[in-house]
């Protein structure tokens, strides 16, 4: 599908000459940033490969739009919310993970069933968790708090200073906070009424 794209937007005056920025360059340098942003924004493995050509048709579409003042990373983080927003209001994805996925996450050689069913249900529950929360902040939750990048690194992504950075995470674990107690309140509510229907 790439291959069918012109390659080469206009970019700057040939005076200003930087570098002129293409599709195939950007999705080349750029294709892995894209898939593991859509990751962090909730996108399960079964629809990523659809939503990382989506964001590369809007790359297309809107290259010639972007005018080189920020980092194509946060460009590219910018077009991620959108397209991931999108997803979730078509309900593309309901509240369901295939049990493939859960078992691929939580499998190693050697746990045990035992261990590997818990592990399921612990990232069922963390995804769980995640999915209410809104996408810019169960982004910045997940980029520091699950895959360690470094507030420096998220400010670049980001387009954003530092400190707000420092800001916006203290806002993210205060909802993910919020969130684990809505979770665990609604989850004995539900164990309460399992035991009650037993009696």
């Amino acid at each position: 599908m790439l291959e069918e794209m012109p390659l080469v937007l206009a970019g700057p005056k040939e005076e200003d000459a930087g570098p002129r920025l293409d599709v195939v360059s950007i999705h080349e340098e750029h294709a892995d940033f894209v898939y593991v942003t859509l990751q962090r924004l909730g996108v399960r493995d079964a629809d990523a490969e659809d939503l990382l050509q989506e964001v590369f048709i809007v790359v297309h579409r809107r290259l010639g739009s972007f005018d080189g003042s920020g980092l194509v990373r946060t460009w590219l983080f910018g077009i991620c919310m959108r397209v991931a927003a999108g997803h979730r209001r078509r309900a593309y994805r309901r509240h369901e993970e295939t049990g493939a996925d859960l078992a691929e996450d939580a499998r190693t050689d050697d746990a045990s069933p035992e261990d590997a069913a818990v592990a399921m249900q612990d990232r069922a529950r963390l995804s769980a968790i995640l999915d209410t929360m809104d996408l810019e902040r169960r982004a910045l939750f997940v980029m520091f708090e699950l895959d360690e990048v470094p507030c420096e690194e998220i400010a670049s992504i980001l387009g954003v200073p530092v400190g707000t950075v420092h800001s916006r995470l203290h806002a993210a674990r205060k909802a993910f906070q919020a969130a684990v107690v809505r979770f665990e309140a609604r989850d004995s509510s539900r164990r309460a009424a399992r035991r009650g229907g037993r009696g």
